[in-house]
C-alpha cells in the first residue's frame, strides 16, 4: 500500500496537480469513478454480474474502473493523512463486534 500511495503522490506532484487535490475534489472524483463502476454493472442480473469477469471486454472495463476507484481513494487517504490498511483493519474489528458470527451468519439484517 505504501508503494502505491507513493506512486500516486509522485504522479500528482510531477503534474503539479496537488493544488487541485483537495479532500472535497478528490471525494467528488472518487464518487464519479464509483458511479462509472456502477454503470458497468447496473443492468446486469445477479448471475451476470457474478460472471462479468468471464467476458474479456467487460472485465477490462471493470478492472479499469476499480483501478480508478483505488487510485482516487489512495490519493484522498494520503491527502488526509489516513492509513488505509490500518483504517480498514480497525473498521473490520469494529464490525466484527457489531455483527458476531453466531448472530449475523447468513443474515443481511443491519444493526
Amino acid at each position: 500500500m505504501d508503494d502505491l500511495t507513493a506512486r500516486v503522490r509522485a504522479f500528482a506532484e510531477e503534474r503539479d496537480w496537488q493544488q487541485f487535490h483537495t479532500p472535497k475534489n478528490l471525494a467528488m472524483a472518487l464518487a464519479g469513478e464509483v458511479g462509472e463502476l456502477l454503470a458497468e454493472l447496473q443492468w446486469l442480473t445477479p448471475a451476470q454480474s457474478a460472471a462479468v469477469m468471464d467476458d474479456p471486454e467487460a472485465g477490462a472495463r471493470i478492472r479499469a474502473e476499480i483501478a480508478d476507484v483505488m487510485i482516487y481513494l489512495t490519493r484522498l487517504a494520503d491527502v488526509l493523512g489516513i492509513d488505509l490498511v490500518e483504517s480498514a483493519v480497525t473498521k473490520l474489528a469494529e464490525v466484527a463486534v457489531r455483527y458476531p458470527v453466531e448472530q449475523a451468519k447468513g443474515s443481511a439484517t443491519k444493526r
